[in-house]
């Protein structure tokens, strides 16, 4: 009976003494610092028109390529609606390849956010650059020497997109309609590439 008592006592006092200890190794304060990688996302909706032109897309993060491809001997023109979404600041290039087409025409028609998660001054602080952007115009040939070539060419920039959502969120993307005018170099099939991406 005192061997079971002693035993008890002694158990009792290892468990005052130990509990404290362990809530005082339990309290203070942990810090997480962590940062978010900065994202620029490019893409075209999968449902857009584009009238008498083939064109395949292919979206791969900051990177939108089209290839454009046709027979009529007259110029092509297509609309096609950018979306661009960020948690950082971006600027938007294009580059135009073809042996058998040039781009005529580049132009930015209209832009408009699609949804409450798009920061107000990613349309009202949007820069485009000045032969591009026909908002509000009636549609004109935007200046060609611009354009030609393939050495990249800067279409506009601007300060973070999105608030919130993801990359598939339907109400975090600024919308850029752009007017893009091809004229085939001969009478025949062409094909094009043109590459909007973010640098």
């Amino acid at each position: 009976m005192n061997r079971l008592t002693y035993g008890h006592f002694f158990a009792l006092i290892s468990l005052v003494l130990l509990v404290p200890a362990a809530v005082q190794a339990q309290t203070g304060s942990v810090t997480v610092k962590g940062t978010v990688s900065e994202v620029v996302t490019l893409s075209i909706p999968s449902n857009s028109k584009h009238g008498n032109v083939d064109m395949s897309v292919v979206s791969s993060g900051s990177t939108v390529r089209l290839t454009l491809s046709g027979a009529t001997a007259g110029s092509a023109v297509i609309r096609v609606p950018l979306l661009v979404r960020s948690n950082t600041g971006f600027r938007i290039s294009g580059t135009f390849e073809s042996s058998t087409a040039r781009l005529a025409q580049l132009s930015v028609l209209d832009v408009r956010a699609t949804g409450r998660l798009v920061s107000p001054e990613a349309v009202d602080n949007l820069e485009i650059t000045p032969p591009f952007d026909l908002r509000g115009q009636r549609e004109r040939t935007a200046s060609e020497d611009v354009v030609n070539g393939s050495a990249p060419f800067i279409v506009l920039s601007g300060p973070r997109v999105s608030l919130g959502g993801t990359l598939n969120s339907s109400n975090n993307a600024l919308q850029i309609t752009l007017l893009i005018r091809v004229k085939p170099q001969s009478v025949g099939d062409w094909l094009a590439h043109l590459t909007f991406f973010n640098n």
